[in-house]
């Protein structure tokens, strides 16, 4: 399991503040209500990708299978939700994603690397907060995110290869670009608590 930290935070630009760590385990219902969310836009991430280039075959075949696990992955979480005695319920967005997709270039050159470059910012980030979240809890979420870590670093693995093989030679500057904005977008204080927000700001929890 370390190896994969390490590979994953290699990238991230900032570590996810403790802050975030103590609300996640004080709010784990909201967090699995949105972890179940981010499983199904992962999906849907790897399928609008292998529409917008049908002309890639190696990249549609990976995403392909990519979605696939998602979907499953998805399926895992409602199931422990039921185990766990929680209703599924509809959420508001976080700020996350939303924001980080505005860095996206509008049209290519360019659009093609950086959402190949934010999912794999994404998939970073969420396995290190499996791994961050994992030691501190008890059955049945210490194997599921035991498990799920592993999945979304090779996830990252794989976004990442697929960046560098699109911009051998600008993946690496546009990445730093895109990297201390998602950075930004983790560790600053949130109002609302999401996988991938930030902690939660400390006057919110004291009203």
């Amino acid at each position: 399991m370390r190896a994969h930290f390490d590979a994953c935070t290699s990238i991230l630009c900032a570590p996810t503040p403790a802050g975030w760590v103590e609300d996640a385990l004080s709010h784990l219902p909201d967090l699995l209500q949105d972890h179940a969310n981010c499983e199904k836009k992962a999906a849907s991430t790897a399928l609008a990708l292998m529409f917008a280039y049908p002309e890639d075959r190696a990249l549609g075949a990976a995403l392909s299978r990519l979605a696939r696990e998602e979907l499953r992955h998805f399926e895992q979480v409602i199931r422990t939700m039921t185990t766990l005695g929680l209703p599924f319920v509809r959420q508001r967005p976080g700020r996350y994603a939303q924001q980080l997709r505005r860095e996206v270039a509008s049209s290519d050159p360019g659009r093609k690397l950086d959402l190949l470059l934010t999912s794999a910012l994404i998939e970073a980030r969420s396995a290190e907060r499996f791994t961050l979240l994992e030691p501190h809890l008890a059955p049945p979420l210490v194997r599921l995110y035991a498990d799920l870590g592993r999945a979304e670093a090779r996830h990252f693995l794989l976004y990442l290869g697929f960046a560098r093989a699109t911009a051998p030679h600008t993946w690496e500057s546009r990445l730093q670009a895109l990297a201390a904005r998602e950075a930004q977008l983790a560790t600053e204080p949130d109002d609302t608590l999401r996988f991938h927000s930030g902690p939660l700001q400390r006057a919110r929890i004291q009203a």
